[in-house]
């Protein structure tokens, strides 16, 4: 499963990304690995409440293909 993930740099330092496929699926960072390593579980949990109610939601494999300057 492969997912979009739009990361913003917030206005007071640091970086948000949302996951625009997952409503409400949003974290933050301070750092662009710190954001990286709390969307994995944001995207994870979401997903986990999801597979609760809808037991055919797949797994993910992660695979970093982001670049940021």
């Amino acid at each position: 499963m492969k997912l979009k993930v739009v990361v913003h740099e917030a206005e007071e330092g640091g970086f948000w990304a949302e996951v625009p496929s997952i409503p409400g699926c949003a974290t933050q960072g301070d750092s662009f690995d710190e954001l990286l390593g709390n969307i994995h579980e944001a995207v994870e949990g979401c997903l986990s409440v999801a597979r609760s109610h809808a037991p055919c939601v797949g797994t993910l494999q992660w695979r970093a293909c982001a670049a940021y300057p």
